[in-house]
């Protein structure tokens, strides 16, 4: 009997250890996952309340805009609240970002940006190239670059690397040409032969599409041509992949100089240059938002 009762004992004891190992095990799994959900709660808790960090962006309308917005859960997820503001003209989004409205902007390429802080005592850098819009020419009255006439009006943009752009482009289709080494600072004043007498007219590139019925044809960028619901597949001509535009009109993210490796700035620039926002700008935009990563 008493060698009974101790076997019994025994096996009590063993089936008792075996519980509390699986329950031990058990917990330490409901733990696991109850600090997961929590840490989930806490980030909803965080974007609910507003305490996500608050990352201001300007940008043009389309496509900067739209692909910043684009953009905004996968900086949520990385613990940012993006603002966008969104601007129709090239020098204020500049000017707020130098002097601290915005913690970047996003609608311009470097020379144009290169430019602007020469001729404004800005301080303003380059992230990063996200993007590049092919130029295009748009039919306005004439539909076709063949048959414009003798003097017919040509639509391009008054400022300097624009209008380069815009020049080299109309070179490119043999309706003028300029001097050799004119390259990206042409102007006007560069064109060596006009045969067929171009009246070349420099306008504010956000009053391009709007002046485009009144003219014969005007060369628009890219943003610009989208936001009036230009399609690049409709223009007469488009820059080529390989010209010097396409190597050097990239459209970059821009901080103020000593911001490139900021927190903020490699959220936005991670983001930017993510597999998700490539699919998104290749889907929507049909070759006239081309991804540069």
């Amino acid at each position: 009997m008493k060698k009974s009762f101790l076997g019994t004992t025994f096996l009590a004891l063993l089936a008792a250890a075996s519980l509390a190992g699986c329950s031990s095990s058990s917990n330490e799994t409901t733990a696991e996952t109850a600090a997961e959900a929590a840490e989930e709660t806490t980030a909803e808790a965080k974007e609910a309340d507003g305490d996500l960090e608050k990352l201001v962006v300007g940008a043009s309308p389309a496509p900067h805009a739209e692909i910043l917005e684009a953009a905004r859960d996968l900086l949520a997820d990385k613990g940012y609240d993006l603002k966008i503001v969104e601007y129709t003209d090239y020098v204020q989004p500049n000017n707020a970002l130098e002097s601290g409205d915005l913690d970047a902007n996003y609608f311009q390429h470097k020379p144009y940006l290169d430019t602007f802080n020469e001729e404004n005592g800005t301080h303003l850098v380059s992230a990063g190239a996200i993007h590049y819009e092919p130029f295009g020419i748009y039919a306005g009255k004439s539909d076709s670059l063949d048959e414009l006439a003798d003097g017919a009006e040509v639509l391009v943009p008054n400022d300097v690397t624009n209008e380069a752009r815009a020049l080299l482009l109309l070179q490119d289709q043999g309706l003028l040409t300029l001097k050799e080494d004119a390259g990206l600072t042409a102007t006007i004043n560069d064109i060596t032969e006009n045969p067929k007498n171009l009246d070349i007219v420099e306008l504010e590139a956000a009053q391009l599409p709007r002046s485009l019925q009144d003219a014969d044809i005007a060369v628009i960028n890219g943003n610009y041509a989208i936001e009036a619901g230009l399609k690049v597949t409709d223009a007469l001509a488009v820059e080529a992949s390989d010209s010097l535009a396409a190597q050097t009109y990239g459209n970059v993210v821009a901080v103020r100089e000593g911001d490139e490796e900021s927190n903020k700035t490699k959220a936005l620039m991670e983001v930017l240059t993510s597999d998700d926002i490539k699919e998104f700008i290749e889907t929507k935009y049909d070759g006239a938002v081309v991804p540069l990563f």
